[in-house]
């Protein structure tokens, strides 16, 4: 993550660690409810974008995938709205085009999931959130959920609904450095003062402060300096410190 060279004004988060646009299609599937083989691809083709548009208005760069993904989309949207004749109504779904790359791609996610809980030589290979400790300090037994990029956005966007209602979000450097935001949000999670991933935006702020700090907690994630979570589906995203001795002690 740099800032691009000789404009020192501008702040580019890039996302190499975060998920891809077969990510943002599997979170809008489960967002929306709906069954991956009849996709309503209308809806999900504007929710796409409008996630697309937020990221840009971010600042946050995007890869050549997620374009192509909106392409697809788009140009699948366009055969939906044609009119079938008798050969179409036989033939291929024109849906077909994603819902295969994402079903083989949800089987790779599981995959990967049994993979990790596999032992190799009396030890995990894959680190994993230790759910012990989190569920005491919390006082929860459910098991801890991951929280994704896009998870992570939605909860921005409710921020800016609930402290700045019909704020228009663009992204602009004025006082509030993304560096100084991290350095802020890694001391309150030190000394206990942030807990949760809304108690990191005061009421009293501004957009462009929120902006900062969401931008931030993307830097820091990808660091991996804090991660965050979830003790249920439907339970407040937590953020917590997540460093290394070395880390602690530097």
């Amino acid at each position: 993550m740099d800032q691009t060279a000789g404009k020192s004004d501008e702040y580019e988060v890039k996302l190499e660690i975060f998920e891809g646009p077969l990510d943002l299609l599997l979170h809008l599937i489960r967002k929306n409810e709906v069954d991956i083989f009849d996709i309503p691809i209308a809806v999900i083709t504007d929710q796409y974008l409008q996630y697309l548009d937020l990221m840009k208005a971010l600042n946050v760069s995007l890869a050549g995938d997620f374009l192509v993904m909106a392409s697809t989309l788009v140009h699948i949207k366009s055969r939906m709205l044609l009119p079938q004749s008798g050969d179409d109504e036989e033939g291929e779904d024109p849906r077909d085009e994603i819902t295969r790359p994402l079903l083989e791609y949800m089987r790779l996610k599981e995959l990967a999931s049994e993979l990790s809980e596999r032992p190799l030589l009396g030890r995990d290979v894959f680190p994993r959130l230790s759910s012990t400790d989190l569920s005491g300090q919390f006082g929860g037994e459910e098991p801890l959920l991951r929280v994704n990029l896009f998870q992570l956005m939605d909860a921005f966007k409710r921020v800016l609904e609930q402290r700045v209602p019909d704020a228009q979000i663009r992204f602009q450097v004025e006082q509030w450095s993304v560096k100084d935001k991290m350095d802020f949000i890694l001391e309150s999670l030190r000394e206990g003062v942030a807990h949760t991933f809304m108690d990191l935006f005061a009421s009293d702020r501004a957009i462009p402060e929120f902006i900062a700090t969401f931008l931030a907690v993307l830097e820091l994630v990808q660091m991996g300096l804090v991660r965050v979570f979830q003790t249920g589906p439907l339970g407040e995203i937590r953020i917590e410190l997540h460093l290394s001795e070395e880390q602690e002690d530097g």
